[in-house]
């Protein structure tokens, strides 16, 4: 489970240029985030290393992940 230190690293770190996409990850983390550990994580800090563009059509559906390891948190944001 994220800590709080963590868990505002990762707010931080979710503030973008794209208003969408702060909009998903914001939601994201109040419903997510304390189940961010271990490979989730991981993945999640990967999609979020992404570009804005890269990352909404990710998240939009426009584009599909063939990176393995983030399908699970890329639903997780579909759904958020």
């Amino acid at each position: 489970m994220a800590g709080e230190v963590e868990m505002r690293r990762l707010r931080w770190r979710c503030r973008r240029g794209l208003l969408e996409n702060d909009l998903v990850l914001a939601r994201f983390l109040d419903k997510h985030g304390q189940a961010l550990e271990g490979a989730r994580l991981a993945a999640f800090e990967r999609l979020i290393a992404l570009d804005d563009n890269d990352l909404w059509d990710l998240v939009s559906g426009r584009a599909e992940c063939r990176e393995p390891g983030l399908q699970e948190v890329l639903a997780w944001l579909r759904a958020a």
